[in-house]
Order: C-alpha cells, then structure tokens, then sequence
C-alpha cells in the first residue's frame, strides 16, 4: 500500500540523484540509454535532453513508453537504494520547454548553451528499494487516474 510517506521517501531519493537509465522499444528493437535529469516534484515528471538523431530518440519518436532505472553505486548489499519506474515521454516545444528548459538548466547550467530538444518523462509508476530501511523494503507510487497534468 503506498502513502504520502512513500512518496516523500521516493521524492528525496530522486532529487539526490542525477542520472537515469532508460529503455525504450518494441520486442523487435530495444535499446537503452542513460540520461541526466531534473525532476518536477509537482507534476512527477523528469526532464532530460536528447537529440532526435541518437538511436533512443529515434525509437522514443515512434514508442512513448519507456521503463527504467535510477541507482546508487554500492558494493554493500544493507546500502542498496535504487527506483525502478515506467512512464511516458514526449518531447516539449513552445512555453512548456522553456519552463522545462529553465528547470533543468537550474541543475546542470553548462546545459544553457544546448540546443538539443527537451523531453519529458511523466512517471507513471515507481518502485524504490531501499534496503537501509531493511534488507528487501520496496515503497511505491502509482499515478492515479485523473491524477495527470493538465499539459500533459
């Protein structure tokens, strides 16, 4: 069962890090990509840049789901954190970049002179381990229905 307590726990977690992998594809063609992000606390989105070109643009042009990995790096099996997620990308032009645009630029401000596209990833489901709570604890957030922004 989740609560606002999973959320928050869930909520630090992701502004703690920086990095996500991503997948995307169909069963015919899969590939994987790993990405900085900033994430929009209010609206459980993360933003990330990347180009239309690489082979995941590509793939993300023609399939939106995605599902992935953000994670700590530890040897110790009792420090293991890390949240898997699934979710939606689209890519953001017009006021909604900009505003993506500025809050991504907050957190890694050499992205100012990019001019590569912005994307968003509306998380639709999370699921964080964390085992400094207890070997195996997971938490989870699932979107409600009704529960998606209106820009979206």
């Amino acid at each position: 069962m989740k609560t606002d307590s999973d959320l928050k726990a869930i909520v630090a977690y992701l502004k703690k890090q920086h990095v996500l992998s991503m997948s995307v594809g169909d069963a015919q063609s899969l590939w994987c990509a790993n990405c900085f992000y900033a994430l929009n606390e209010a609206e459980m989105t993360l933003y990330m840049l990347t180009d239309h070109g690489t082979r995941h643009g590509t793939l993300l042009a023609q399939y939106r789901h995605v599902a992935g990995t953000i994670s700590d790096q530890t040897i110790t099996v009792s420090l293991i954190k890390g949240v898997q997620y699934s979710g939606e990308m689209t890519v953001l032009s017009g006021p909604q970049a900009d505003e993506a645009r500025k809050l991504y630029t907050s957190r890694f401000p050499l992205a100012k002179i990019a001019s590569t596209p912005i994307w968003q990833l509306r998380l639709d489901e999370i699921k964080f381990t964390n085992n400094k709570l207890g070997f195996g604890t997971k938490l989870s957030w699932v979107r409600e229905a009704g529960n998606t922004p209106e820009r979206i």
